[in-house]
């Protein structure tokens, strides 16, 4: 009985240790060219975290094809409406990624697409709403085998 209670014991502690580690990459610093290319999209307002989710895979097999799902969380109407979603890669080639702009007749702001990643990164989306707020959501993915070539 003993050996499933250290079982259990290592698989919480392995589990908090993974949602630390994935927490962790909205923490890490960016690279100035990153960062640039960021206000280049969004401006000069502060990102602020939450309302937004990055759905990725936690390791990718082969970079070339990686699927990414970015929902923002939104009435879709009024200054709660968002206009735009970017994304940003910290150690690809060419860090933005993509770019949306979406009309007021959306009824959700999500998009999904595949992404080329050159090696294991960080991946950030950002947000922008009708009245000028931007969000940000963070999330490391691993790469397997990668999909840019430099």
């Amino acid at each position: 009985m003993s050996a499933i209670l250290i079982d259990r014991r290592l698989a919480i502690g392995g589990l908090l240790g993974l949602v630390a580690f994935k927490g962790a990459a909205a923490n890490e610093a960016i690279p100035a060219e990153i960062t640039a290319a960021i206000r280049e999209k969004v401006g000069a307002a502060e990102a602020s975290e939450g309302g937004i989710t990055l759905k990725v895979p936690d390791t990718a097999e082969n970079g070339a094809f990686v699927p990414v799902t970015v929902t923002v969380h939104s009435a879709m109407r009024g200054e709660d409406r968002c206009t735009a979603i970017h994304l940003f890669a910290t150690r690809n080639p060419t860090p933005g990624v993509a770019s949306y702009q979406l009309g007021a007749g959306l009824a959700r702001a999500e998009v999904s697409a595949r992404i080329r990643l050159a090696e294991g990164q960080v991946l950030l989306a950002y947000a922008r709403m009708a009245d000028g707020s931007v969000r940000r959501a963070a999330a490391r993915v691993a790469v397997s085998t990668g999909g840019c070539l430099t």
